[in-house]
């Protein structure tokens, strides 16, 4: 993982947590168990950081309701 990477992951996170009005450790834990952040999130960084903040956490929310990690 690339330093850029990591800085998006933990970009996504905080403003996931913010949004959800869950805690960072849990909005985390979601994503990894998941497999949202290595198979999604970093795999599609070159792609993703370029989207709009609100366009972003829309589509990582969506995804983690197909995946069932939101209700």
């Amino acid at each position: 993982m690339t330093y850029d990477q990591l800085d998006f992951c933990t970009y996504c996170i905080g403003n996931l947590s913010q949004r959800l009005g869950l805690p960072l450790k849990e909005v985390y834990h979601r994503l990894n168990d998941s497999g949202i952040l290595n198979d999604y999130i970093i795999k599609g960084y070159d792609v993703l950081h370029t989207f709009g903040k609100e366009y972003l956490m829309e589509d990582l929310v969506d995804y983690m309701r197909e995946k069932g990690v939101m209700a």
